[in-house]
């Protein structure tokens, strides 16, 4: 009852006029910038930290929770209808949100993703309401085997569920994890595959990979097929969802926010693991599993939704524990500190009105991007009506004003230019794209976790599975591996019987 009170204060802080004009701002701004491939959400706040020294600190947090969110919908606008994600937590939406709109269905991927993150964002922000002190004492307790243990569940999940074969999703797997060691080693501070460049030392930044392999290696890839396939406008069709749509989405809004909230409430969570394991969750259950990679609706509500509700997840860390979990959470914590602020176990206390008023503001800016991008749908789906031969040098030339504002270093094109060659190679010999993203994402935080458990158990392999969360996550790794035996054994002994 405590925690209702102090929430409807907080909507009487939300819903002043000023506060009110701060967050439709940071919604609109945020979507905005989503929209330009390399610009997310935790760039757009850091840009827009020196503008807020004026403004009181409850109106500059309205606003950065805006961008927050609006930022995610519109990392994933570009995501379904260009193939080309925003930020990494949108890559997920481009498998089945693209072909849907090459389908002629944009209008309604971009629906049931602003659908997905307004039910993930209720929830998530209902949940992190409700169980921000629980979350967060059981969050303290996780530690390096079980961060290890989720990661290679990812892996596994991934490349077991995409593409046609186990074999092409780990040979994209390994060309991700590949990429992702280049830079220094965190530990030794040794430079692996630099060839000698103090300009890669930093690694390649995961915007540069996603927009390489999706953007590029769509946009090459569509450019060698011109001239076979005339490049006729894509068709965008009815706007809105339809009663099968939301038949088969209804149950996807629901399920996102039970990945997404837990895995962004914890240390080193963030959008990218639930927004795969939810894709991964989505396609086991569908009764739809052959329009898969085809445009899915499913594939776009369940991970949207686990997208959003994962950012609320963000803010139990950080708010309670003092712990930011994604760039964003960390600009934010930035943010606090400029205004003499220290989040952590004692901010509750000692500022109700700033906390409450903008958790209370996350639900006014779920209803203004919902209010904002529903109708819009239509309009930004119309962008598939450029001819391709122009849809596609704009998206080149989006992707790398993208890629050079991730560093300012000329060297971040010519490695697009690579990664985008690399991405057409893998569609042309069948490889899917997704596991490599997962690979460059996660890859080195997994090798941090691994050798970090295993220092703190003197090298002895037992110290990867010594806490029962980590054994259970094993063993769900253990039956997603034997699955397709199991499942052949069954059927063998079916038609036996039968």
């Amino acid at each position: 009852m405590d925690s209702l009170n102090s929430l409807i204060d907080g909507f009487g802080t939300a819903l002043t006029p000023m506060n009110l004009l701060w967050a439709a701002i940071g919604v609109l701004l945020g979507t905005a910038i989503g929209v330009l491939p390399g610009i997310g959400p935790a760039m757009a706040v850091a840009l827009l930290l020196p503008v807020t020294y004026g403004l009181e600190p409850t109106g500059a947090f309205i606003m950065f929770a805006g961008i927050y969110y609006g930022a995610m919908f519109g990392g994933s606008t570009t995501s379904i209808l260009l193939n080309t994600p925003g930020e990494s937590a949108a890559v997920v939406a481009a498998l089945e949100g693209n072909p849907m709109a090459k389908a002629g269905r944009g209008a309604q991927a971009l629906a049931a993703a602003a659908m997905g993150h307004f039910t993930g964002g209720m929830i998530g922000t209902l949940l992190l309401v409700a169980l921000a002190p629980t979350v967060a004492a059981l969050a303290v307790d996780i530690g390096a085997p079980d961060y290890f243990a989720i990661m290679v569940l990812a892996f596994i999940a991934v490349t077991s569920v995409l593409g046609s074969s186990r074999i092409r999703g780990l040979a994209s797997l390994l060309i991700g994890l590949t990429l992702g060691l280049v830079g220094l080693d965190q530990m030794t501070g040794q430079q692996r595959l630099t060839f000698g460049s103090l300009q890669l030392a930093d690694g390649i930044d995961v915007v540069i990979v996603a927009v390489g392999l999706f953007a590029i290696g769509e946009a090459l890839w569509v450019a060698a097929h011109l001239r076979r396939n005339a490049g006729e406008a894509i068709p965008v069709g009815r706007p809105w969802l339809g009663k099968d749509d939301v038949r088969r989405s209804w149950k996807s809004w629901l399920r996102g926010p039970v990945i997404g909230f837990p895995f962004g409430a914890i240390p080193a969570g963030g959008a990218e693991i639930p927004t795969f394991l939810s894709y991964v969750t989505e396609k086991r259950l569908s009764k739809h599993k052959d329009q898969f990679g085809k445009g899915a609706i499913e594939g776009v509500a369940g991970p949207e939704s686990a997208a959003s509700a994962s950012a609320a997840g963000t803010l139990v860390s950080m708010l309670t524990l003092g712990l930011p979990t994604t760039a964003v959470a960390a600009v934010m914590l930035a943010a606090f500190q400029q205004y003499g602020i220290q989040p952590g176990p004692l901010l509750f206390e000692r500022e109700p009105d700033l906390v409450w008023g903008l958790i209370a503001s996350l639900f006014v800016g779920m209803v203004l991007l919902l209010a904002l991008n529903l109708p819009l749908a239509p309009v930004w789906a119309k962008l598939l009506r450029i001819p391709r031969p122009y849809l596609y040098a704009g998206i080149l030339f989006f992707a790398a004003v993208g890629a050079y504002a991730v560093g300012g270093e000329a060297l971040d094109l010519v490695i697009l230019l690579i990664i985008g060659l690399i991405g057409f190679g893998m569609r042309r010999y069948g490889l899917p794209v997704l596991p490599a993203v997962i690979g460059v994402i996660l890859g080195p935080a997994a090798e941090q976790q691994l050798r970090r458990a295993l220092q703190i158990s003197d090298g002895s392999l037992t110290g990867l599975v010594n806490t029962p969360f980590s054994i259970t996550v094993y063993a769900v790794i253990a039956l997603l591996l034997a699955w397709p035996l199991l499942k052949k054994v069954i059927v063998r002994r079916r038609h036996v019987s039968a």
